[in-house]
């Protein structure tokens, strides 16, 4: 108080409630008292989606009674009787509407034949098949477990055409071929379906007959090898004699 006189200190900005024609949605935003009202309507233009041009503001109090139009836009916003938490309510006068944007019912539908759409390469059909995601992954792995299945029926197939002490032949892909005894034909505890137990002629095994300490057959160590059925040949396979003749 200052020679019998009042000063009244108003803050600088004002929070305000935000409302629009165009959406049912409520925000609060933070205003400097000092912008012109056309400053502010640019500023709302990025919040409420309405063009500055088109924009018609309306100022209620903070019980939401009709205050005035602020329609003065060189104007302050602080010359308005601007309280906080009043509202502000956002005309378009272009005669848009509340869900005018987001009511989809009166756009034409933009339809594709299955066919078609499963040969775009961009589509999300397209980029789930790739990654097998969703029922693509259920179809690969369904896929992966039939081969599996048949593989493992011609495994057992095989497999049942050995016997004990049958001469054979090994070949896997990118070793050497190897003959020798079929030891063990069956299952196993240490890998799951058919496998055959093969003593080889020359110490290129891995073991002895043993693995993981249950013993399947006897042999020398590195003499001792297990395969997959389809890679063993049973037949007249004599046994070579790696002796030096005498002189």
């Amino acid at each position: 108080m200052m020679d019998g006189g009042v000063t009244i200190v108003t803050s600088p900005t004002v929070n305000v409630r935000l409302t629009s024609t165009l959406s049912s949605f409520e925000v609060n935003r933070r205003f400097a008292r000092g912008i012109t009202i056309i400053e502010m309507k640019s500023k709302l233009e990025m919040i409420v989606g309405i063009p500055t041009s088109s924009m018609d503001l309306q100022l209620f109090s903070v019980t939401d009674e009709l205050l005035q139009k602020m329609d003065d836009n060189e104007a302050l916003l602080g010359s308005y009787p601007v309280d906080e938490d009043c509202r502000i309510h956002v005309v378009d006068k272009s005669g848009g509407q509340m869900n005018e944007f987001s009511d989809v019912s009166t756009v034409e539908k933009f339809e594709i034949s299955d066919e078609a759409y499963a040969k775009r390469s961009g589509s999300a059909r397209s980029f789930m098949k790739k990654n097998r995601v969703g029922r693509f992954n259920e179809e690969e792995t369904a896929k992966k477990k039939a081969e599996l299945a048949a593989r493992a029926d011609e495994e057992k197939a095989a497999a049942d055409t050995f016997s004990v002490g049958n001469r054979c032949k090994v070949q896997i892909p990118g070793q050497p071929t190897k003959l020798g005894t079929v030891m063990y034909v069956g299952t196993t505890e240490f890998k799951t379906g058919y496998w055959v137990g093969v003593k080889y002629d020359e110490p290129m095994g891995k073991h002895n007959g043993t693995v993981e300490g249950k013993q399947y057959f006897e042999c020398g160590s590195k003499y001792g090898g297990f395969v997959k059925p389809l890679s063993v040949t049973v037949g007249d396979f004599p046994e070579e004699d790696y002796g030096l003749d005498e002189m």
